[in-house]
């Protein structure tokens, strides 16, 4: 079976991935544009902490998340151990006891049913900055020990090199879809006619324009989010947890090159505006440092921008897109693409591939 995949984030990478490791004939166009959601994603995997999803989506989460002990290992077996993935834990943050309260007994429950969560326990004020030593000192912790994190530029060229050693072929460039009566048919790749049994759109906050043209509406939309880098010369951050504030969307995470990300903006209706402003850049320290008033003498390195590609539901759109045959999307991960994107590819590739669709994608049927 002949596939095309237009887009090469960490959805059509892993597509492409999982397509190609089943025997299909896979072809990638990736454009490549500046403000790509995967290369300037944090890359935290916790999604047990939070309340505010619906059970659907919450279930794809976890789902996801317990996925990577398979994806790690197998990548591996392909040579690819350069991931920027650890288990590091992941600290919910509050100085209301009451807030963690409720935390806990909500991972608590889930834990019943995700061994992946792995230990729960409460820190206390000096316990945290033991772990994180820029932390406020006034802040205590709910410690989730099974939490990672991991780098989305280095997971999607892994994908995308384990996908060509599986087959694959990618291309850069533009592509433009094909659509013949009534089917997707195939890709126009620059002006070049690829033909397949089956597109997947994979293409982000783009993939409203490439369906367009064929009377598709796609509800989705680029939310901008700028994301600071810093850096803390010599010191050893390779183990630091992620930290999750119980009372806001921002996040701390450390990688092993002394680095700290602080994010990120939500800025909906940005349109594709890839600029660097005075107030994203005021709101992600100021949220940084009233975290972890610590990192105030950290060197400044760089501040990404990527383009969530959400959902007028915020939920993802996963599945064969109806009223043209052939033709799959995957799209809407929005700020959890890191989380989701690895795990929802595997299914939507069985699906393109002829398997019934995981109950865990139908929720999101396009």
């Amino acid at each position: 079976m002949k596939i095309a995949v237009v887009g090469g984030g960490i959805m059509g990478a892993g597509t492409a991935y999982h397509l190609a490791r089943k025997g299909a004939d896979v072809v990638v166009v990736e454009r490549a544009d500046p403000g790509r959601a995967t290369s300037a994603g944090a890359g935290i995997i916790c999604p047990w902490i939070r309340r505010d999803h619906d059970p659907a989506y919450y279930a794809l989460a976890r789902a996801s998340a317990a996925y990577y002990a398979e994806l790690v290992p197998a990548l591996a077996e392909d040579g690819e151990t350069e991931l920027g993935y650890r288990k590091v834990g992941a600290l919910l943050l509050s100085a209301d006891p009451a807030v963690l309260d409720r935390a806990e007994a909500l991972v608590r429950r889930r834990a019943e049913t995700a061994p992946e969560i792995d230990t729960v326990e409460r820190l206390a004020p000096a316990t945290v900055q033991e772990l994180f030593p820029p932390v406020d000192r006034q802040l205590s912790a709910l410690h989730v020990s099974g939490a990672a994190r991991l780098d989305g530029r280095l997971l999607a060229s892994a994908l995308e090199r384990a996908s060509i050693r599986h087959g694959a072929r990618w291309r850069r460039g533009h592509a433009e879809l094909l659509v013949e009566g009534g089917r997707a048919v195939g890709i126009i790749a620059d002006g070049e006619r690829i033909e397949a049994d089956a597109v997947v759109i994979c293409a982000g906050a783009w993939a409203s324009r490439l369906l367009a043209p064929f009377g598709v509406d796609l509800p989705v939309a680029p939310q901008r989010g700028q994301i600071v880098h810093l850096r803390l010369p010599g010191v050893d951050t390779s183990a630091w947890p992620v930290l999750l504030p119980a009372e806001t969307d921002h996040y701390l995470l450390a990688f092993d090159d002394s680095r700290v990300v602080a994010g990120a903006t939500r800025e909906t209706g940005s349109g594709f505006d890839h600029r660097v402003t005075a107030g994203g850049l005021h709101e992600v320290l100021g949220q940084a440092l009233r975290v972890a008033p610590g990192l105030a003498s950290a060197t400044l390195l760089e501040t990404r921008i990527g383009f969530r590609p959400m959902s007028l539901t915020g939920n993802p759109l996963l599945g064969a897109l109806p009223g043209i045959g052939g033709l799959f999307v995957g799209n809407g991960l929005g700020p959890s693409g890191l989380t989701l994107g690895p795990g929802s590819s595997r299914l939507l590739a069985d699906q393109v591939l002829g398997e019934p669709p995981s109950p865990l994608i139908t929720p999101f049927r396009p």
